[in-house]
This record gives structure tokens, sequence and C-alpha cells, in this order.
């Protein structure tokens, strides 16, 4: 995708960045300021890591992931301090922590000045406090890139091949055009289970039920999304009141999360549960949570090859459609609105193409072009592989856009469809919003911010509350 299809202006290039200097001189103290064998076992990985992205951001920029190893260095080493005290002396763990700080500093401000601007997104602001916010965004970034399974070797090459054939398979059914037929409406489930859950306060149901998602036949790698033994269930968190009928809220969760630790401390249940009184039901996506299939949360839903990404999205859109029967069958004539956040603003848009009864659409800093995403943290040495066995960012979306929530236009009123965006996303960067705005054509709400400042965003409890007014939401 070009620049100028983008309306995206990056900033004038510098040969040297002053900044770089700062995790230099940090990364050194740490590895230098004391010759314990204690202290290097502390030392080594945030000295390491600050110095080997300062000296990367000084003689060879450009590269995106150098920051991202900054911050995370550099926030470490503030994490550190206290151990490092206890090795060493107060003064000498004062100035570790001090550089670590001016690190995680430098790492936000050199990430605002390299991001590009786009047509119709309202810059960041310059401040300290943005410099914090966007320098947890790059930690997150980092652990994202450095914790993915990147394939190597054969299965580079297998990946490369599954994906080709997938797209194959996709265009010969005409899916990658009208999406419509391979995702078929699911019918309520007849047998649900039901656990008991307490958290922050709140009390809330566990609803189970078995997924009956089932990759079509002759698609790549369908037995392999079938061995996900734990993703055949769903799980769904509820929280309701007793008595008269009140609105639901369907909330969707980011990536790497689906704990109810993170998940309801993402959704505010004493806000939007407690004090506006709506009830709360809460799906956790595929390979997430209890429906994992790797140590952690979310491992092969982004980072494996594109054919399971093509099923994860595939089974996330049943699987919510699912749930929504399952409401609708329990209580007729519910009303539900939709709150996604991140990888759940992608979900949320993506209903908004199959679902015409629901009230409104909350897409909060949603990630939309998961190509651009995926190719943009690819490392270089993958991308080369890739374009030479025929797949480049162009194919990765065509292969997606089976999946994609800008195939289908949304069966909800444009006057209910909202989306927030935050300036300072590294995450998410504003392209994704700015193109869900121009297909649902309506604006986005920016705050100033980063991704995971979302929840203390004044912007976006002015927008839900916007939202369900529009949908005469009668809240307490």
């Amino acid at each position: 995708m070009s620049n100028e299809r983008n309306g995206m202006e990056h900033p004038k290039p510098r040969q040297w960045d002053p900044l770089s200097w700062v995790p230099i001189i940090a990364g050194l103290y740490w590895l230098l300021a004391h010759d314990g064998a204690g202290w290097l076992l502390f030392a080594v990985l945030p000295g390491a890591l600050m110095l080997a992205a300062g000296v990367s951001l000084l003689v060879t920029p450009g590269d995106p992931r150098t920051i991202s190893l900054m911050a995370v260095g550099a926030l470490l080493g503030m994490l550190l301090t206290l151990p490092a005290w206890m090795l060493s002396d107060l003064g000498t763990a004062f100035f570790a922590g001090l550089g670590s700080f001016a690190s995680f500093l430098a790492a936000g401000r050199a990430s605002i000045r390299r991001a590009p601007l786009y047509l119709g997104a309202t810059a960041p602001e310059i401040s300290t406090r943005m410099d914090i916010k966007v320098a947890f965004d790059e930690t997150v970034l980092g652990y994202f890139v450095g914790a993915a399974r990147v394939p190597s070797g054969a299965e580079a090459l297998r990946a490369c091949e599954d994906t080709l054939r997938m797209d194959d398979a996709l265009r010969g059914q005409g899916w990658d055009r009208d999406p419509a037929s391979l995702h078929a409406a699911p019918a309520a489930p007849e047998e649900t289970y039901v656990d008991r859950g307490r958290i922050y306060g709140a009390e809330f149901e566990i609803l189970r039920f078995d997924s009956g998602y089932v990759p079509p036949a002759g698609l790549p790698n369908a037995a392999v999304w079938k061995s996900h033994v734990n993703n055949a269930e769903c799980h769904v968190r509820i929280l309701r009141h007793a008595g008269r009928p009140r609105p639901w809220l369907l909330c969707i969760h980011g990536y790497r999360m689906g704990a109810p630790w993170m998940d309801l401390n993402l959704f505010s249940p004493r806000w939007l549960h407690q004090k506006l009184g709506l009830n709360i039901i809460q799906p956790v996506l595929p390979l997430h949570g209890p429906r994992s299939s790797g140590w952690r949360s979310g491992d092969h839903y982004l980072d494996g090859d594109l054919t399971e990404l093509v099923y994860a999205e595939s089974q996330a859109l049943w699987d919510l459609r699912r749930t929504l029967a399952w409401l609708r069958s329990n209580e007729p004539g519910a009303r539900v609105g939709v709150y996604g956040i991140s990888l759940g603003g992608y979900n949320a848009a993506l209903l908004s193409g199959y679902d015409k009864e629901l009230d409104f659409v909350v897409a909060g800093i949603p990630v939309i072009d998961l190509a651009q995403a995926l190719w943009s943290v690819a490392p270089p040495a993958h991308r080369h592989y890739y374009a030479e066995h025929g797949l480049d960012e162009d194919r990765y979306r065509n292969v997606l856009r089976a999946v994609s929530p800008l195939t289908r236009a949304p069966l909800v009123d444009r006057e209910r469809l909202f989306i927030v965006a935050a300036t300072g996303d590294r995450i998410v960067v504003p392209d994704h919003p700015l193109q869900l705005s121009r297909h649902w054509d309506v604006p986005v709400q920016w705050y100033q911010g980063s991704h995971l400042s979302i929840r203390s965003e004044h912007e976006v409890r002015d927008t839900l509350k916007l939202a369900m007014s529009r949908a005469s939401w009668a809240l307490e």
C-alpha cells in the first residue's frame, strides 16, 4: 500500500539522533558500574538491551524494532533498580534507575518523532506525559515482536506454500469477494454449563458450551486447527442484574488477554455494570485464556502462519454470533451493544457486517489491517524470503479479505457506529482506524494518549455514553 494511498507523511530523516546517547550511556553504566557477579546477573539484560538499541538508533536508524527494544530494556532497568540496590549501594542503584527512566522517556520521544503523520489523524502532543504513554506501547510491542513464533528454515517454506494454497482455495470459492457463504450463522448452543467466579469485588458467571466451529472442507491445515483441543469450548463471562431486563454490552478483549483479571479490569465492571446498570457479556476469543493452545494466551492467533489466522478469525466471528444466539434465545428482544478493544475492535467491526440487530458498535483502538500489522514487524530476512516465494503485504491482504471488516458493509446504521483511537498509538498505528473510518463513513474520536492508556481516557467513556444515548438505553 503506497504512502499516497495512506495519506502518510514521514518525518524528515536524520543521520544522527542525539536521543541515542541516552540508552548508550545508561546501558554502559548498568554493565560497568559494579563488578560483582550478582550485579551482572541483574545488569546484563537491561544494560545490553539499552546499549544495543542505542547503538542501533545511532548508526543504523530506521528499524522500528530498535525503539521497542530500548523501551523493554529501560523498563527492565527500572524494575531491577531495587534488587540492584541490594547488591551495590544507593548511589549506584539511583543512577542506574535514573538512566533507565531517561532511556524510557527517550524511547517514547524517539517513537513520536519517527512516527509518520497520517492525513485525517490528530497529531500527538509533545510532552513528557505522552513520552511515558508511548514508551509503554513500545514496551508491549517489543514483547509481542520478541516473543512471536517466526517460522524458520523448512517451516518458513511450508508457511509460504500453505498461504498460497489458502489464497487459491478462498479465491476459487469466491470467499475473498463475498465471504458471507463462508461465515454461516450458527445456532444457539443446546447444552451449556455454568460456573461462578469473583474478582474485583464483582461476581460473574462463566458460561461454557461447545463452539461447534468446523473449518470448511478443502482448506489447508484444517486438521491442524482441529488439533487445538482447548479451543473447541467457548468460555463467556457474564455479569447481570436480577429483576427487570437491562441492556447488554458485549465486550471483546484484545490480543494476549483472555484472563478475568485482565479482561474485567479493562472493561471496568464498577462503571459499566454497577454504576451504569448494564449487563455485561464477555466472550473469550479463540486460542486465548482457557482456550489457549500454547503456554501463552493467544499463541497461534497472530504469530502462527496465515492459515491459522484465517481460521482464528472465522471462529471468532462464529463464536460471537453463537454467543448472541444463546443470549437472544434466553432473553428474546435483548438489546445488545458491542464494545471491542484492539483485536477486539477488529472483531467488533467484523461482527457489524453480520448482525443487523445490534444497537451500536464501538471499535476502540481497532487493529483493522492485519496484513500491514504483521508485515511491518516481520524480520527483513523473512520479508525478502517470503517475497521470493510469492508472498508480500498485498498477498497477505488478499488472503485475509475473507475475514476482514473492510470486505462487507456494516449492517448497523452509521449513526450508531463509533471509532475511538489514540494519537500516539504505536501498536495500532492511526492508519488502521482511518481505514475503518473511510469504510464506515464515520469520524474517528481521537484522544491524546496511547494504546495502553485507553482505559483512563475520558473520550472513551464519552463515546460509550453517546452510543448508549443514540440507542435510547435507559441508564441508572
